[in-house]
């Protein structure tokens, strides 16, 4: 930790959210000298209180040992550019649609890379009354199943959570060309595109 950068960027947090030290210092149980001594870069938060401090800012222990806090201005709301991210202990699915760091279960998570679907891998798709209908064969067993199905297009995504020993099936509105996007618990992450 370069506590003169994490100590600017507490200031920055801390003048942000409209605290001044001593409120800061009350909320996570420290003097106002800590504080200052902190902002000043000639000393650093105690790592038990790394978490009480990024639970206050709304903001994670990863940016506050880092003392920056990026923004991802060139990927503002691009659907395309989503990203999926799946817990392997709980099967916790997280997105994002930008760099983001997601943990889950103590875990670092790391977005998941769809392969292109082909040949037994690729979803049957039929449009009924509007609707694409989505089907698969795929096996749905306790250890091997599709645990979720996204829709994803420009501007929308639409996910579907799937459960070992359902159908693999989704119904959902036609509107535009878009890609479907699953997760394999066995295979991993497929796509196919919907023209």
């Amino acid at each position: 930790m370069d506590q003169i950068k994490t100590g600017a960027l507490i200031r920055q947090l801390r003048l942000s959210a409209g605290l001044t030290q001593k409120q800061l210092a009350e909320k996570v149980n420290v003097s106002d000298k800590a504080v200052s001594k902190w902002e000043c870069g000639n000393g650093a938060p105690d790592v038990s209180l790394l978490t009480d401090l990024a639970e206050v800012f709304g903001t994670d222990v990863n940016t506050l040992l880092s003392g920056s806090k990026d923004i991802n201005e060139s990927e503002k709301g691009d659907m395309k550019k989503i990203r999926f991210y799946v817990c392997k202990d709980c099967g916790g699915i997280m997105t994002s649609t930008s760099e983001a760091s997601v943990s889950c279960c103590g875990n670092r998570l790391s977005p998941i890379v769809p392969k292109k679907a082909e040949g037994d891998d690729v979803l049957k798709t039929e449009v009924i009354d509007g609707e694409l209908f989505v089907t698969a064969d795929h096996e749905m067993t306790k250890q091997h199943y599709i645990s979720f199905l996204a829709y994803v297009c420009d501007s929308t995504v639409m996910m579907f959570r799937q459960y070992p020993e359902w159908k693999m099936q989704a119904r959902l509105p036609f509107v535009r060309m878009g890609r479907l996007v699953w997760y394999c618990t066995e295979h991993g992450a497929f796509y196919q595109d919907i023209k």
